[in-house]
């Protein structure tokens, strides 16, 4: 009986494991909006208990130790403040946030890879300035031609981006779930509309 218990209980969606956590800077920011900072329970419990973080707000589901029950935390605050990166990593993802999940070439969403705007074989570098999102068949069509030989031209030239702008370029990708606990941290800092 207790094994089928263990058993029904790590299947089921509502279980313990979904129960992430919201972590936010000392300043009641989120560490990072996309991905959302968030970290599972276990991490969030452990963290309270060494003193690292405050708990914020609340799930209604507890878990138990043989000594201890405690609800599991929903919204966590850092104690101490994590300074903000100012330079932004040149990687994949970042790419794509920059470029907003689309082609720069003609704007489709899906099955993206990055192109070199001036090829590799024409002395063209791995950039921020020079590489962008594309979708296999405009990065295919391209091939290793100039932009005017292809006959494609660019929705936005590529640049480096800042921290902050890709932080709020972060903000229009929210993920599928957002516990309503969250909410009033993840938009506090937006201009508010009259």
């Amino acid at each position: 009986m207790d094994i089928e218990f263990r058993k029904a209980f790590v299947r089921d969606r509502s279980g313990v494991r979904h129960h992430p956590a919201l972590v936010l800077n000392a300043d009641y920011r989120p560490l990072s909006y996309y991905p959302l900072s968030l970290w599972p329970w276990q991490d969030a419990i452990k963290a309270v208990f060494l003193d690292r973080v405050s708990i914020v707000a609340e799930y209604d589901a507890v878990v138990h130790s043989p000594s201890t029950e405690i609800r599991i935390p929903s919204v966590v605050v850092l104690k101490d403040y994590v300074k903000p990166q100012k330079r932004v990593a040149f990687t994949r993802f970042n790419l794509f946030l920059r470029d907003e999940f689309r082609c720069q070439y003609c704007g489709s969403k899906g099955d993206l890879t990055f192109d070199h705007v001036v090829p590799r074989a024409r002395g063209g570098r791995t950039s921020w300035e020079n590489v962008v999102a594309a979708c296999s068949p405009c990065n295919l069509s391209k091939g290793s031609r100039s932009l005017r030989q292809s006959g494609l031209s660019l929705r936005r030239p590529p640049r480096r981006p800042g921290a902050e702008e890709l932080k709020n370029m972060g903000r229009k990708f929210p993920p599928n779930h957002l516990h309503a606990t969250w909410r009033d941290y993840l938009y506090w800092d937006a201009e508010l509309e009259d």
